[in-house]
């Protein structure tokens, strides 16, 4: 429904001219640059109408542009109005470009420098100067100072993930932490991705939906001492006694305060996640900046044996709820009676039976028929597409358990399918097979694997336009750097890794195709014979694979072995755990095919 946000752009530019400013932009992100913000940080929704999940809004005196990508570009002309905004393709005409050909020598365009990148900054400073054009940080949010209702940061309560989940004390990660930088000789690292905030100190909240994070800063010193920018209130007893004496919380307010302490020190900084506004703080103390990468990426990724074993259990505890949503789904799917939402809310009422569920870690994807070809599809908010007969459906899906984070697809057939289907289906899953056989090198990168997940589908002509694979984090965010599976994915490998495995067939306005099982980077292992050890995945995700979409023909003697085998430890691992009368159901549909 098309919002009226007239009185409201109104004000804001009205504040955009007393600011002395010709423009300013308002991005979906927050202060963290999260995937998720909190309902304080809706500042592009409030403004426009548009609630997804990314966007960019940018208002001038006489116009202003609304910039989506592909997902979002229905939903956006539903909510915001065409007459106050102009629509845009974030890929096709980002809003750099657009900026290019739409600004004026001499004009200046404000932001807040909390809410874009150091990396961003850069490339609109650079846009804006090469027609003439400033811009200009502000010192304050512009659309905050005219939100007169603007919800509360949240202030519940952050608690600690326990050892017995993480498997490193925090004193352990500081002390990692600390010997890393004395051996790059920095004196402190700046920490802004609330993930590394969460890891390195063993914390975890609810300030945003899907991720259990605390959205604080950090910074940690080369003598292993910390500050943590969060509400020191916040900070219950037991997480304060963890923390130990060497990390001290410190209110937000305090932020700036001791940036500028830091004057003359090597401070390293991310510059993909930093905020503008730290380096503004650092250079007005000259401070020497760093540009590095945040150096809790590659030991967050790299689980630890009892993050592993975690993982392990939460597949196999979330395998059975999937379970028994698929044998409840091939129950009721022949009555006619079934929408999309009503089946994201049974799958979420099947991991909540299991106790343990704390949270999803994203939003359910329940895709039928032609929804199912749009590999980012949204739930809109009327229940979705009823389910029909003879039609792919697809279900995207995750929890989240103190013990790790889940993320499965799966695609089933109501009725019966074509043989058309049947052929991207074995296509897509001899894709699946082929990278969980691989074995590799140490140094081996996405990169290099993703050909395996696609070539069958090159081999008709076919592809899919979206990564193979993501990396997931231990009870932390679903996607996780730095590994991931994609043409682009140049980041190595390494043991403890946990990955998706996911290749696709989208066939627009028809039906969509996707089977996802998460991988753990094993440890590498002589071979007999061979000059050098190798890493290969072990399969974590438990779930049944369609066989009335497999044409066994097409597979290979090694490909029906290595299905049948993983149905057999299916059957194996959830059989126990599953609900009585799916049981009988569940040992139908992992029986051999081989």
């Amino acid at each position: 429904m098309i919002q009226n946000t007239t009185p409201k752009l109104k004000r804001l530019r009205q504040l955009i001219s007393t600011q002395g400013l010709d423009g300013y932009i308002i991005p979906r992100q927050d202060e963290f640059q999260g995937e998720y913000v909190a309902a304080y940080a809706e500042r592009l929704n409030w403004i426009s109408g548009f609630s997804g999940s990314w966007g960019v809004g940018v208002v001038l005196a006489r116009k202003a542009a609304l910039f989506v990508d592909g997902r979002y570009t229905i939903q956006a002309k539903a909510q915001a109005s065409p007459k106050l905004w102009l629509h845009k393709n974030l890929i096709d005409e980002p809003p750099t470009t657009w900026l290019k050909s739409t600004l004026k020598r001499g004009q200046k365009i404000g932001f807040d420098p909390m809410l874009f990148s150091i990396a961003e900054t850069k490339r609109y400073a650079a846009a804006c100067a090469e027609v003439g054009a400033k811009f200009v940080p502000v010192s304050f949010n512009l659309v905050d100072r005219i939100w007169e209702d603007q919800p509360a940061r949240p202030q519940g309560a952050l608690f600690v993930h326990a050892l017995a989940f993480a498997g490193r004390s925090v004193a352990q990660k500081l002390d990692s932490l600390k010997i890393e930088l004395k051996k790059l000789r920095r004196d402190v690292v700046l920490l802004t991705d609330p993930a590394s905030v969460a890891w390195l100190f063993n914390l975890r909240g609810k300030d945003v939906p899907f991720t259990p994070v605390v959205q604080a800063y950090a910074l940690v010193y080369d003598n292993g001492r910390a500050q943590i920018f969060i509400d020191p209130q916040r900070v219950p007893a037991l997480a304060l006694k963890e923390l130990g004496r060497k990390v001290k919380a410190l209110p937000p307010a305090e932020f700036a305060k001791c940036l500028k302490a830091l004057s003359g020190r090597s401070v390293q900084l991310d510059e993909n996640s930093a905020p503008e506004f730290a380096r503004e703080q650092l250079r007005k103390a000259k401070a020497h900046i760093v540009h590095a990468a945040d150096p809790c990426l590659l030991p967050k990724a790299c689980k630890n044996k009892v993050e592993q074993q975690g993982a392990r259990d939460a597949q196999r505890r979330d395998g059975a709820a999937l379970v028994n949503f698929l044998h409840w789904l091939w129950l009721e799917a022949p009555k006619d009676k079934l929408d999309e939402a009503k089946m994201a809310t049974k799958l979420h009422t099947f991991r909540s039976a299991t106790g343990a569920l704390r949270d999803l870690s994203f939003e359910t994807i329940p895709a039928s028929g032609p929804n199912a070809a749009l590999p980012h599809y949204h739930l809109p908010p009327k229940g979705g597409r009823h389910i029909k007969q003879n039609e792919m459906f697809l279900i995207d899906s995750g929890g989240q358990y103190l013990d790790g984070t889940t993320d499965v697809t799966r695609t089933v057939i109501i009725g019966t399918p074509t043989a058309e289907m049947k052929d991207r289906f074995t296509r897509v899953l001899k894709g699946v097979i082929a990278i969980s056989l691989i074995r590799f090198p140490a140094g081996t990168t996405g990169a290099h694997i993703d050909v395996l997940a696609r070539a069958s589908l090159w081999d008709s002509g076919f592809d899919f336009d979206h990564g193979t694979g993501h990396g997931v984090g231990s009870y932390l965010s679903v996607h996780e750097g730095p590994q991931r599976i994609s043409k682009t994915g140049h980041v190595a490998l390494k043991p403890g890794m946990i990955i998706s495995n996911e290749p696709g067939y989208y066939k627009l306005g028809h039906y969509g195709i996707r089977t996802e099982n998460l991988l753990l980077v094993s440890e590498p292992r002589k071979i007999p014979g061979a000059d050098r050890p190798m890493m290969s995945f072990e399969t974590l995700t438990l779930a049944p694979i369609d066989r009335n979409l497999i044409n066994a023909h097409m597979l290979t003697r090694a490909e029906l072995n290595w299905l049948d085998v993983y149905h057999a430890r299916v059957l194996a691992e959830l059989g126990p755990l599953v609900q009585d009368e799916t049981l009988p159901w569940l040992k139908a549909v992992c029986a051999p095919l081989n």
